[in-house]
């Protein structure tokens, strides 16, 4: 299987980012971590291994990238304005230069998104920011509502990456954008995230964007082996 490290310069956050790409051809999916996660957390936590036959078989080929959780959301020393403003750095880093790579190195304008926990978050704001980009967005015991990391505070940078704030006010054309999008909400019915899910899945649907929603009965499913198993179901 095709595994390459990738390092490179990010001139909209000023640091150095890394990468791992995995697999030859096949639809492109990124890849998030869990909170404040690094990008080789998937290899090592065996989710990489768990869709080798995907790779091998040409169907997917993966880029597993880091986060900077611990400079913005999770930063308490810093301001919340702080905080948001470096997560539209990240943001940006994904969008215009992350993305363009992808699109160039796989041949192909179908990506899909993949992200549990924290990295929920990450996979659903971008693909709920960039409809034409995203063709599909798995979550998997999600976070969606970032409020929770803004101490009481707000401005419009927040509300922007907030899913559950700016998803509700979008007009007819705009949910019309994401005809050809579908998204995947997924969790087990003891995660403590449950609720969070469904109402997510059901404000989704409420605005018309595609969108499939499993509780998976009598588990818990806020943990790798559930998202190892369930996967690899819904790639490519």
């Amino acid at each position: 299987m095709v595994r390459d490290y990738l390092k490179g310069d990010s001139k909209a956050l000023g640091r150095p980012m890394e990468a791992l790409w995995f697999g030859h051809s096949g639809r492109p999916v990124l890849m998030f971590p869990t909170s404040m996660g690094q990008f080789y957390e998937l290899e090592d936590f065996g989710l990489i291994r768990a869709l080798a036959g995907k790779f091998e078989a040409g169907e997917i080929q993966a880029v597993c990238v880091e986060t900077i959780d611990q400079e913005s959301w999770y930063n308490r020393g810093l301001h919340p304005a702080a905080r948001a403003r470096r997560h539209e750095q990240y943001d940006n880093y994904l969008r215009h230069e992350l993305l363009p790579y992808i699109q160039e190195r796989s041949g192909r304008h179908d990506l899909a998104v993949y992200g549990a926990s924290f990295g929920a978050y990450h996979a659903a704001n971008f693909a709920c920011r960039y409809p034409e980009a995203v063709a599909k967005a798995i979550t998997f015991s999600g976070i969606y509502d970032i409020h929770r990391y803004l101490d009481g505070y707000w401005d419009d940078c927040c509300y922007f990456h907030c899913p559950t704030a700016y998803v509700p006010n979008m007009d007819e054309a705009t949910a019309r954008r994401f005809h050809h999008s579908q998204f995947i909400v997924a969790t087990g019915e003891h995660d403590s995230l449950v609720g969070e899910n469904r109402a997510f899945a059901a404000m989704l649907g409420g605005k018309g964007i595609p969108v499939h929603s499993e509780i998976w009965s009598g588990e818990f499913g806020h943990d790798w082996p559930w998202w190892k198993h369930h996967l690899a179901r819904f790639l490519p």
